[in-house]
């Protein structure tokens, strides 16, 4: 991948932030059976392109199995807005430091997707950053399990994509599926993924 494609992705995202006062009607990734009964809790994702000399990759993580939400599942750095950060990018950034050793100066943001609204009350921004890295990642054991990366170049494919079921009370929805080298991603995260996909390529629908 070379620059003009980073330049091209840069050109399909939000220049800033959306506004989350500004996102109308929530309707949640699947419906859970009871409503909420409380605000959304903002959260934002580091989707990271990471240069290496074989091309750019995307950067996802496998939650440490200690962890008691998601234990295990392959997910992006990320987690809730703190109130001492700036933004979501700030959050996104703040977070990929704490699990994975991420050097702030060594990102790029390139842009934001618009928000997504999960099943769990989560209103998440996906922050989309060109990463630079001049040493290793380590993962946060405390988080963060193992980390691996997928090249961007396959990720911009539709025919990576599959279809991934599940069933959450008594009632199946489907998410996205990746196979990538012995690593499944399902539901949040490749939907984003997916998401990402189809905005680069010129098929977002919003």
């Amino acid at each position: 991948m070379d620059a003009s494609i980073i330049d091209n992705i840069a050109g399909r995202l939000l220049a800033h932030p959306p506004g989350y006062d500004a996102h109308g009607a929530l309707v949640p990734d699947w419906a859970p059976s009871k409503p909420f009964d409380r605000p959304p809790v903002y959260a934002a994702v580091l989707i990271s392109l990471i240069a290496r000399p074989e091309g750019h990759t995307v950067l996802y993580t496998e939650r440490s199995s200690g962890l008691r939400a998601h234990s295990g599942q392959v997910a992006f750095p990320g987690g809730k807005l703190d109130p001492e950060d700036f933004d979501a990018g700030d959050a996104a950034l703040r977070e990929a430091g704490e699990e994975v050793g991420m050097v702030r100066d060594e990102a790029r943001i390139l842009g934001f997707m618009p928000t997504y609204f999960t099943g769990t009350n989560y209103l998440i921004t996906p922050v989309v950053a060109e990463v630079a890295p001049t040493r290793p990642f380590v993962p946060n054991p405390g988080e963060v399990q193992s980390l691996f990366e997928v090249p961007l170049a396959r990720i911009l494919d539709a025919r990576t994509y599959g279809a991934f079921r599940i069933k959450r009370d008594g009632r199946e929805h489907q998410t996205w599926q990746i196979d990538h080298d012995g690593h499944k991603i399902w539901g949040i995260t490749a939907n984003l993924t997916r998401l990402f996909c189809d905005r680069v390529n010129g098929e977002a629908r919003r």
